[in-house]
Parts: C-alpha cells; sequence; structure tokens
C-alpha cells in the first residue's frame, strides 16, 4: 500500500478467491474439483498476465502487425507492476493445488490464511513458501526464546551486509558499464559482468537472508533460499542451491505434472527447456529474461546428452555421492567443474542485467575481442577494485566454510552481530538502491 494504496484491492481478491476455492474443493468431488481449481488458477495468473506481461505480449503483437502492414488495434496501458506480485502470486497458487491434491487441509480461518499470503518477511520476494511448511506455523503459540532472537538477528545483519556493502558498491561498478555498454571495453563490461554475477547473488540473498531472521525471531521458521550456488559443479547442482523455493516450485508444480523424467528421452528434453524458458519469462516480460532462462535449459540438455555418450560424468557423481559437507579436498576436475559452471552462469547474467537484446550483443561482442589496451583503458581505481575483490573473497569463504553463522555462544553472538552492523553503517553504500527482485 506505501508504493500503491488501490493495489492492496488485488491481494483481498485472490486472497478471498483462493480461500473459498481451497474450502470448496475439499468439500467437492469429480471434475468439479478441477474446475475449482482451474478458477483459482485463471484468477491468479491472469492478475500475473495483466499486471506484468500485458504490455510485453502488446508490444509483440505490434511487431507482428507491423510485418503485414497493418496497426495493432489494442492500445498499451502504464500499468505498475505490483511490488512481488510473482512470488505472491506463486505462494497463494501453491495452497490451492496442495489442497487439491490431499496433501494440505484447507484452511478454515480466513485471517490465518491471509496472513499465509502476506506475511511480511516474505511477501515482496519470497522464500515461496509451501502451505505444509508455513500454515501450521501460523496455529502454534512460540513462547519468548533468546536463542531465536539471537539466530534471527544475526540473519538479518548479515543479510543486510550481503545488501549494502557488498551489493550495492558491487552495483556501483555494474550500472556505471551497463548502463551505457557501447562507451565501455570488453575488460570493463568482463569486470563488470563479474561483478554482478555475485551483485545480483548478494542482493537476493541479502533479502531471502533478511526475510528468515525477522520471522526466526518471532519463532518462525521460513526454507533456505540459497545454499552457496557458485560453488555448484554443474548447471544441475547450481539449481538446488540458487533460488531453492522457486525451482523446487516449478519441479513440483511444472516439470512434474509435465511427466517429469518418466517419459520418453526427446520429451524429457523438452521439459527441461520449457520449465527454464518459463522461468525466465517469470522473472521479466523481456526477450532477454526468456534467453536467460532458455540457456539454462540448453546447459543442463547439453549435460544429459554429453553424459549419456561420454563417460566422464559417471566418475564425478561417484565422487559426489561420497563427498559430504563443506570441508572435502576438491580435486582439480571438480575445481575445473565449479570454475566451468561458474563462467556458463555468469554468461546468462548478461541477458539478466542488459537493457535489450541490443545491449547483450553489443556487451558480448565487445567481451569477445577483449584487447591489451582494454587493462589500461579500464576506468575503475585501484582502491576500490581491491575492495571489491576482498568482499568478494569475504563472501566466498563465508559460503565455504560457514553456511550458516552461528549464534550459540552468547558474548560471540554480540561481537558478531555488533561488527556486522558497523560494516554496515560505515562501509555500506546508501543510495536508496531497492532489492532488485522486488520488480519481479
Amino acid at each position: 500500500m506505501a508504493f500503491k494504496p488501490i493495489y492492496v484491492l488485488i491481494l483481498l481478491f485472490t486472497i478471498l478467491v483462493d480461500y473459498f476455492a481451497g474450502i470448496w474443493i475439499a468439500k467437492a468431488e469429480g471434475k468439479k474439483r478441477k474446475w475449482i481449481l482451474v478458477l483459482s488458477l485463471i484468477t491468479n495468473i491472469g492478475f500475473l498476465a495483466i499486471f506484468k506481461y500485458f504490455n510485453f505480449i502488446n508490444q509483440n503483437l505490434n511487431i507482428v502487425f507491423g510485418l503485414f502492414g497493418m496497426e495493432n488495434p489494442i492500445p498499451n496501458y502504464p500499468l505498475e507492476l505490483p511490488i512481488g506480485l510473482s512470488f505472491h502470486t506463486f505462494q497463494a497458487m501453491s495452497y490451492t493445488i496442495e489442497v487439491y491434491r490431499k496433501n494440505q487441509k484447507p484452511e478454515k480461518d480466513f485471517i490465518i490464511y491471509s496472513l499465509y499470503v502476506m506475511f511480511y518477511p516474505q511477501l515482496v520476494a519470497g522464500p515461496i513458501e509451501r502451505p505444509q511448511n508455513l500454515l501450521w506455523q501460523f496455529h502454534t503459540y512460540f513462547k519468548y526464546n533468546f536463542e531465536n532472537i539471537k539466530a534471527g538477528l544475526i540473519r538479518i545483519a548479515w543479510g543486510l551486509f550481503m545488501k549494502v556493502v557488498i551489493a550495492d558498491r558491487l552495483a556501483m561498478v555494474v550500472d556505471y558499464s551497463y548502463n551505457d555498454p557501447v562507451s565501455h571495453n570488453g575488460l570493463t563490461l568482463l569486470l563488470a559482468t563479474f561483478f554482478f554475477t555475485f551483485q545480483i547473488y548478494c542482493d537476493f540473498a541479502g533479502y531471502s537472508s533478511i526475510a528468515i531472521g525477522c520471522a526466526r525471531i518471532m519463532g518462525f521458521n521460513l526454507m533456505e533460499n540459497f545454499d552457496a550456488p557458485y560453488f555448484s559443479k554443474s548447471i544441475s547442482e547450481f539449481w538446488r542451491r540458487w533460488h531453492i523455493s522457486l525451482s523446487t516450485w516449478f519441479k513440483d508444480y511444472l516439470y512434474i505434472p509435465l511427466g517429469g523424467n518418466r517419459v520418453s528421452e526427446w520429451r524429457l528434453y523438452f521439459n527441461y527447456f520449457l520449465v527454464f524458458t518459463i522461468s525466465g519469462l517469470w522473472h521479466g516480460a523481456a526477450w532477454t529474461y526468456v534467453i536467460w532462462g532458455a540457456l539454462h535449459g540448453v546447459y543442463l540438455i547439453a549435460a544429459m546428452v554429453l553424459k549419456k555418450y561420454f563417460s566422464f560424468g559417471k566418475k564425478e557423481d561417484k565422487l559426489d555421492n561420497q563427498s559430504k559437507g563443506y570441508g572435502i579436498q576438491l580435486t582439480a576436475t571438480k575445481y575445473f567443474n565449479i570454475a566451468f559452471t561458474f563462467v556458463l552462469v555468469m554468461f546468462t547474467w548478461i541477458f539478466f542485467r542488459a537493457h535489450g537484446l541490443s545491449d547483450a550483443k553489443t556487451i558480448i561482442q565487445k567481451i569477445t575481442e577483449l584487447r591489451f589496451s582494454d587493462v589500461i583503458a579500464t576506468p575503475f581505481s585501484s582502491n576500490e577494485m581491491v575492495f571489491c575483490w576482498v568482499l568478494i573473497l569475504v563472501l566466498l569463504f563465508k559460503d565455504k566454510y560457514a553456511r550458516i553463522i552461528s549464534s550459540n555462544n552468547t558474548p560471540l553472538f554480540y561481537v558478531k552481530f555488533i561488527s556486522l552492523m558497523i560494516a554496515c553503517y560505515f562501509l555500506g553504500i546508501f543510495t536508496s538502491n531497492q532489492f532488485i527482485y522486488f520488480q519481479f
């Protein structure tokens, strides 16, 4: 409502529809259950389509009509995207689907169901929760627990550090380069792409950490959304570690209903490609996002084909199954796999961050035409660069050796919490940079 007051009516309407849909689905039998579910899904997807994709579809229709010398009769409307629409829409859809599948009993308390959709810590950018994990917690009385408060505060502090110290500092380099790629050389754009790879991680994982911490203080447990994704040894592993709540959502509600891996080989490839392309479209109404998602689908298909016809992947799978924890000594092959996966992911971020296909093409072209003279012409001070690299190393060290910052030792908790907050105050960039995923 702080963004646009009237938009709260969208939430209230979808909450009413899904609340009654859940109750009616549980009571209905036969095809009637399915039609109630369809009505609920159409309502949710309809709002998403209107506010997020109407103008995108219409702009592409303009191009199609233009090819035939015709004018599109449908005008564009200046619709502002409600904050977090994609997130609370998917969370609401998971409720009615799970009630339909009889994995979740319908919630009879309207206030409790409203809270499930509008739970403030994760309302605008996730994690996208499931009713089985969250609804029962709203019926539970949580007593005051100082351990929860410590755990929550340290997660909030680390999330703030990731956002204002790391992400927003890297954003200065990224924005400077990506806002006018034509004016910059290949090395500058390569460096900006590398920094954006960590910027978007710190920005999004930072929000998730703050959300999890806020909920934990009150006694609620939200699902983890990130698990050191840049240490992944393959694209499939990357998606088991990145935006976990979304990747599992697509797996449960799109990939498996399409047949999962119980289909023919070519149908399996199609399923992967379709799911990741739709995932890209979920992120934004632009062809750059579609290409970003499609590339990940292509990566996965290529990996499956290579694994089928070459034996080098089988040995790695065996090693992976024997490896546990984060303290293992990686072999040279694993280091290569991590680096190669990182490069593949970094390449896709070009499309995610570029303002359009033309900019993405320019950036890729300039990066592939790197020259030695670019090193001298890179317009960043050495002190600024060194500090950015140090922050990235701090992040990687934390991801590698301290997946969750411990808060069990109370004196050590105070030291860590105060240190993180002091670091945020003195090293943070406070230029009103919103979280990147608010736009989705």
